[in-house]
Order: C-alpha cells, then sequence, then structure tokens
C-alpha cells in the first residue's frame, strides 16, 4: 500500500479510535445520578438512567395562559385567580415541573455549578424552546441579590439566558433589569411574605428603555417559578415605562395533584 493511501487510512481511522478510547477512559454515566450507563448511551438524546428519566415531569400543557398555574378543565384559559387580579406579565411559559430529576439537576448547577444536567434539559427541549421563543425576542434575566452572585461565582438565570439565546439566535442583556435594596431569600418566606419582599426589587435601567421597542416581545427569565411575586413584580418594572413583559421558567413548582 502506498505511504499516501496508508496515511489517509491511518487518518480516516483517527476519530473512531479516540471515540473508542474515550469510551473506556470515562465510560458514559448518568447526567443527573452519574451511575454508570451502556455503552451506546452517548448516543441517546438525554443521556441519562431509566429511574431519572422517569423522573422528569414536564410543565402540564392545560395552564393557565397569563399565570401558569395549572388549569381543572380543558377548555380554560385563565384561572380564576387570573380573572379576578391577574399579574403584571401578559403571558408564562415553563418547561418543566421542579421535582424529581428536574429539582435534582437545578440544585446541582445552582449550589454546586454543575450544568450538564441543565444543559441537557434544555438541548431536549430544543424544539419546545424555539417554539416559545423566536430571534427578534429580547431576554432579560431576573437578577439575584449581589452578595448571592457573589457567593456562588456566577448570575445562574444569566446564564441561562446565554443557553436560551443559543438555541434560538435570539438576544439577551443582563444589565438592563437591575436589582435593587435588600430582600430575604425567597425560599424561606411564605407566599404573602414573598409578595411583600418582591415590591420593590427590581428597577429598569432608563439608558436603555428606548432600545427595548426594537423587540418584538420581552421575555423575563428565570430558573423557578414558585407563588410568581418575583416574576410579578419584574414585569411590573416593565410596564410602568410602557413594556409588555413575558415570563418563561425552566422549571415552575407544582400545586398538589399536578401530575
Amino acid at each position: 500500500m502506498p505511504m499516501s493511501m496508508l496515511s489517509t487510512t491511518l487518518w480516516q481511522a483517527f476519530p473512531t479510535a479516540c471515540q473508542r478510547l474515550r469510551g473506556m477512559l470515562f465510560p458514559p454515566a448518568c447526567v443527573f445520578c452519574a451511575c454508570p450507563l451502556e455503552r451506546d448511551a452517548d448516543s441517546a438524546a438525554l443521556p441519562c438512567c431509566t429511574a431519572c428519566l422517569t423522573g422528569i415531569h414536564l410543565w402540564p400543557p392545560r395552564h393557565c395562559q397569563r399565570c401558569g398555574a395549572v388549569l381543572p378543565l380543558d377548555g380554560q384559559v385563565l384561572c380564576g385567580r387570573c380573572l379576578r387580579r391577574p399579574p403584571a406579565q401578559v403571558s408564562t411559559v415553563s418547561l418543566f415541573q421542579y421535582r424529581g430529576s428536574v429539582r435534582q439537576a437545578i440544585l446541582a448547577w445552582k449550589l454546586h455549578g454543575w450544568d450538564a444536567a441543565v444543559l441537557a434539559l434544555l438541548q431536549v427541549a430544543e424544539t419546545a424552546v424555539r417554539q416559545q421563543i423566536t430571534a427578534d425576542d429580547l431576554l432579560l434575566p431576573i437578577p439575584a441579590p449581589l452578595a448571592r452572585t457573589r457567593q456562588h461565582g456566577m448570575h445562574h438565570t444569566a446564564a441561562l439566558c446565554r443557553q436560551l439565546a443559543r438555541l434560538c439566535g435570539c438576544s439577551w442583556q443582563w444589565r438592563w433589569l437591575l436589582r435593587q435594596g435588600k430582600q430575604q431569600r425567597q425560599s424561606a418566606l411564605s407566599a404573602s411574605a414573598r409578595r411583600r419582599n418582591m415590591r420593590k426589587a427590581f428597577a429598569l435601567c432608563d439608558d436603555y428603555r428606548p432600545a427595548l421597542d426594537d423587540y418584538r416581545r420581552i421575555w423575563l427569565v428565570d430558573d423557578i417559578i414558585t407563588t410568581g411575586s418575583t416574576m410579578h413584580y419584574a414585569a411590573c418594572c416593565l410596564r410602568r415605562q410602557g413594556v409588555a413583559a413575558y415570563a418563561w421558567s425552566l422549571a415552575h413548582t407544582p400545586d398538589d395533584g399536578v401530575s
């Protein structure tokens, strides 16, 4: 065999050999619990074990278009609460229920910086995300308190916006919506206390207000929606400036009975 042909053959076989070597040294593992997977799991849409896969629950399609709460009956558009006193955002979209494997993935990301499972969830939901967010939209991450951002070493919702923007080809800006004042951690408060806690937590940077008119829709992005207070008051901040806001979250805390 001529030397040039041998070199070509070896070069073509090199990627396959590297792939096999990688599989031997680093066998595939579940992105949620890290347990070993079968050798062909690398080609799966979501590399996870059966137990973790069954722990992923989509947010039900039968939900209130305004606040995102699950609706009891087909054919409803708004829940009773939104008919009486709707939140400031125009609509609310969530991908997953905040429980099981999704909760595990978000906590691992926020507390330890392990983002593999969150990135895998976004990748497998790419089609749905592209239907929700278009290229002429703008993403604004819900800002976290500065002290918490320094503690964790990252702005989680900004990182989430970055990944969404890559999937959808849209723009995102992390400096336009600001956090002001000092608030307690939402997770330690009741629903009524959460509303009081976030009432004056946000401000829109005046320098960027005219630029908001260049976009079709403005999405407020958060990792988790629980009572909806954070989204409501962030949307209030935009509404006072004459800007309609849409709410998007990776996960939504389910009410009792959601399945």
